[in-house]
């Protein structure tokens, strides 16, 4: 007999500021740590909620291994002091980890398998480079119909930027934009309800005295913006992928350590603990693509997510299209018809960082808190993902 599906509502969201890698603020600051302090302030954001009815963690990570590894989930969970009866589980979709390990937990309380579950995403990208420290490919992927997934993402941006006839001078428009967005959002404090403050310490030897000299500091800021940059500056950036291309390094999406959290509950729970919930779960797509023109992803995902929940383009208020590179962004608002205005309305990951398995998570809980703050309705989280695919997950404020 079939079962109607509950609600997931969110009741926490929060995430780290972004760092720059590999030489940024958090270099030195294992992701382990970073998630263990977003925990712990998304707990800290429900406190009449016992910890003990949570029954899972689903963490997002895109490479999962060295001070990632050992399934960073549970590890995690037990350093942030969470009860041991709370599982743990580290899931991999690359750039839409973060936002797969959202809908995973909420469908665990869609189908009512549970009741409370915390969804994360985290990366170091100063600790963990992009492809890992040993990657090892399957040789398959070098023959001919199967090649497109050996393409680096740089060369698949710039295979969307001639398919889709994106020119370098929208390109660097569009990074500038997203540069004097988060600007202006960090200047507006925008950010504030939905950052988590993380204390680094820097340990280093003083040669003179022998002992070794701690210095702690707090940061509460993305590191990435940059308000020096102009349309001058980035039309001077040479191409890095291709050397007839088009896509800069000041058109492509930064390196970043970061992590984001989010606690999702039943309607069941919202009663019992009288909590007020931030936003509905409303409804989850993922879609492949040729892996060769991966960017594109987000134009498949998009309509089906809007088909699962029942809605349509228009009704959505607020949309985080994860920038991964200006050219591909591009591409999916021409093609789906996408409202620039309420696209990224507070910058995107040219100018804030995409921390790769924490991204999804990250612009869920910037999503979540936008929508409350400017009293909108509906909005989007989606991204493309390596090897070929898109992902697009709704929330609905409450």
């Amino acid at each position: 007999m079939s079962k109607q599906l509950q609600d997931a509502y969110i009741v926490a969201a929060t995430r780290t500021p972004i760092g720059k890698a590999p030489r940024g603020m958090f270099r030195f600051t294992r992701p382990d740590d970073l998630l263990v302090r977003t925990l712990q302030s998304a707990l800290a954001q429900v406190p009449q909620l016992d910890p003990h009815v949570i029954e899972d963690a689903i963490v997002g990570c895109a490479f999962p291994e060295a001070e990632q590894g050992l399934n960073l989930a549970r590890m995690s969970i037990l350093l942030a002091g969470l009860p041991q009866s709370v599982g743990g589980g580290t899931v991999n979709r690359y750039c839409a980890s973060g936002l797969t390990a959202v809908a995973m937990a909420a469908d665990r309380i869609r189908v009512g398998e549970a009741d409370v579950m915390i969804a994360a995403g985290v990366e170091s990208m100063s600790m963990v480079p992009m492809l890992g420290h040993h990657p090892s490919m399957n040789m398959g992927i070098f023959k001919d119909e199967n090649v497109g997934i050996a393409y680096g993402m740089g060369l698949t941006a710039e295979k969307v930027a001639a398919q889709w006839k994106v020119s370098r001078e929208a390109q660097d428009e569009f990074a500038l934009g997203s540069h004097m967005k988060a600007l202006a959002a960090q200047q507006s404090g925008e950010f504030n309800d939905e950052m988590t403050e993380v204390e680094i310490v820097q340990r280093t030897p003083n040669l003179a005295t022998g002992a070794v000299d701690v210095v702690k500091h707090t940061v509460n800021m993305d590191e990435g913006v940059r308000a020096d940059t102009s349309l001058e500056a980035l039309s001077k950036l040479r191409p890095v992928f291709s050397p007839k291309g088009s896509v800069t390094a000041g058109t492509s999406s930064q390196t970043s350590d970061g992590a984001g959290v989010l606690i999702l509950v039943s309607e069941k729970i919202l009663k019992q603990f009288n909590l007020t919930p931030l936003a509905r779960f409303v409804s989850f797509a993922v879609r492949g693509v040729p892996p060769e023109i991966m960017g594109i992803g987000p134009k498949e995902a998009i309509p089906a997510a809007l088909r699962n929940a029942g809605l349509t383009q228009d009704q959505m208020d607020w949309i985080e299209l994860n920038e991964a590179f200006a050219a591909q962004s591009l591409a999916v608002i021409g093609d789906l018809h996408l409202d620039p205005s309420k696209v990224n309305p507070l910058g995107g990951a040219i100018a804030l960082g995409h921390p790769l398995g924490a991204t999804g998570a990250i612009r869920s809980a910037t999503a979540v808190h936008g929508l409350r703050r400017r009293n909108l309705k509906y909005g989007m989280v989606t991204m493309c993902v390596g090897t070929g695919m898109g992902a697009a997950g709704i929330f609905e404020r409450m």
